[in-house]
């Protein structure tokens, strides 16, 4: 794992330099690039061969420096962070695809840029960890509209008693034939099991992992 940091965007680097392509993780709104969930998820991708940069939006950043909890970005200055990441990376890599992923709201960011940047910065597909269909107990207040039309290959994960969308809700919705959803077992939106469950949010995360690589292996072809 390789720190760099500018100014603007804290980021870390995990895996090899001759990665097949390089995968963009954005984290949550509650939880740094270094959170033990993205750590882990990182860490395995890395593992599998993927060259893995993690940042942070403006707001964690500042919650980084000053010590102090600062509420998510809006959606816009979200947005312009992750196009700029992605041209820094096409230009310093252009040989290299890239896969855009996020960590719940990092997620939805990725989603409602993928189709844009597929077309502008040859973008192969996204990774959703933990989709924010609905915030938890409002699920009238839907984040599912542009997913009904993405025209890019996308994978969600999510936790079969996620809060912001459980599989009994998600299973209900119209979505793109482009989007895939894997369900992660009683897993909650970070993808920690139950105790009677059996397993361990280590092992889930171990599936995420697994369930990531080969969504993302046959984006490679040409």
């Amino acid at each position: 794992m390789h720190p760099a940091e500018s100014a603007e965007t804290p980021r870390l680097f995990d895996g090899p330099d001759n990665a097949p392509a390089t995968v963009l993780l954005a984290h949550g709104a509650g939880a740094p690039m270094d959170s033990p969930f993205m750590a882990a998820i990182a860490a395995g991708l890395a593992e599998r061969g993927w060259r893995v940069l993690r940042f942070e939006f403006p707001s964690m950043a500042r919650q980084r420096s000053s010590g102090r909890r600062h509420g998510p970005d809006r959606l816009p200055v979200l947005e312009n962070t992750f196009r700029r990441l992605v041209r820094q990376e096409a230009e310093a890599w252009p040989a290299r695809p890239l896969i855009l992923a996020g960590k719940s709201m990092g997620g939805r960011v990725a989603s409602l840029l993928v189709d844009e940047l597929a077309a502008a910065a040859g973008v192969r597909g996204c990774l959703c960890l933990g989709y924010p269909f609905h915030p938890p107990g409002r699920p009238l207040q839907l984040r599912t509209e542009h997913l009904a039309s993405l025209r890019t290959p996308t994978l969600i994960l999510q936790g079969e008693r996620d809060s912001f969308g459980r599989r009994e809700e998600v299973d209900g919705y119209t979505l793109s034939p482009n989007v895939q959803v894997q369900w992660i077992p009683a897993g909650d939106h970070s993808f920690k099991p139950t105790r009677g469950s059996g397993l361990s949010e280590e092992q889930n995360w171990a599936t995420a992992v697994a369930f990531s690589d080969a969504f993302m292996r046959p984006l490679l072809q040409p």
